[in-house]
């Protein structure tokens, strides 16, 4: 199955960023590149918002995020309320992120995994399906959030 995917990343991830569009234009997906165009620095922020925005509106249908750690542009990503993603830096953890959260971005730490690792991870991500289920209320929450001392 081929998905449109959205990719983006700061100066720390560039080439990181590079390889895997590469990587998944080669797998048959279509790819949009958010940047940045290149190695100067950028700040993580500005491209985890794009990205966020362009998977919530429909742009694409994953997004992938790319910064030294994977953190910060994680965070980024999270502060859109339509925007689920979660921080990998191994396949299962990507695995679970789509089949129980119902993840529509990863985010990676390109000076944490390599290049391979990054691909094992996207592959599992976009192979997973949603189980909805008993996941699919916790995850209706996730969008609209209650901030409570006790669970509701």
């Amino acid at each position: 199955m081929t998905h449109r995917i959205a990719i983006a990343s700061d100066h720390a991830a560039f080439d990181m960023k590079a390889s895997l569009a590469a990587w998944l234009r080669g797998e048959g997906h279509e790819v949009t590149d958010l940047g940045p165009a290149d190695i100067a620095s950028v700040d993580y922020p500005d491209y985890g918002y794009k990205l966020a925005e362009a998977v919530s509106a429909g742009g694409a249908d994953f997004g992938v995020a790319l910064c030294g750690s994977g953190i910060g542009i994680s965070i980024a990503v999270n502060r859109h309320p339509d925007a689920r993603c979660a921080l990998v830096n191994e396949a299962l953890s990507a695995r679970l992120a789509r089949e129980h959260n119902d993840a529509n971005v990863i985010a990676m730490g390109a000076r944490l995994i390599g290049t391979e690792v990054a691909k094992d991870c996207v592959a599992a991500f976009l192979a997973t399906p949603f189980a909805g289920g008993r996941h699919q209320t916790r995850v209706a929450k996730l969008s609209a959030p209650r901030f409570e001392r006790e669970p509701a």
